[in-house]
């Protein structure tokens, strides 16, 4: 089996200059826990940041009655500030066991699926190696 046929597909990305305010946002609407970063002019991945990167990287009295303007300063913050840059990548053609033996041994909760070219094209978590164990 390959990854192509476990991943999501055209998975949220943002850019390396989008606000942690953005981000934020997007993280408390959605039922996911990461997103792609991709360099805005040639949809490339960049980068990958965790809803745990933001939480390290916000004030923790955002959105309190102790928040300060220096807590909200922290919402101005950019993508490329916080994201993890040294991330492995495996095409849609990679065959799953090597992805998760990848993810196992980088102790990691996800894994970019990309083009040759390094265009996003989906990414894969370890929810979807249980789905798929489930299925059979």
């Amino acid at each position: 089996m390959i990854i192509a046929d476990i991943m999501t597909s055209n998975p949220v990305t943002v850019n390396r200059d989008t606000e942690l305010f953005e981000i934020k946002e997007i993280f408390d609407h959605v039922y996911f826990h990461h997103l792609l970063v991709e360099n805005e002019s040639d949809s490339t991945f960049v980068g990958v940041i965790s809803d745990r990167d933001l939480l390290k990287a916000l004030s923790p009295y955002i959105q309190t009655a102790a928040e300060t303007l220096r807590d909200k300063e922290t919402l101005k913050k950019r993508a490329h500030q916080i994201m993890s840059r040294q991330v492995d990548t495996v095409t849609p053609v990679t065959d799953c066991n090597v992805v998760l033996q990848k993810m196992l041994d980088a102790d990691i909760s996800c894994m970019p699926v990309v083009g040759g070219d390094k265009v996003i094209l989906g990414i894969v978590i370890w929810k979807d190696f249980l789905k798929h164990y489930l299925k059979q």
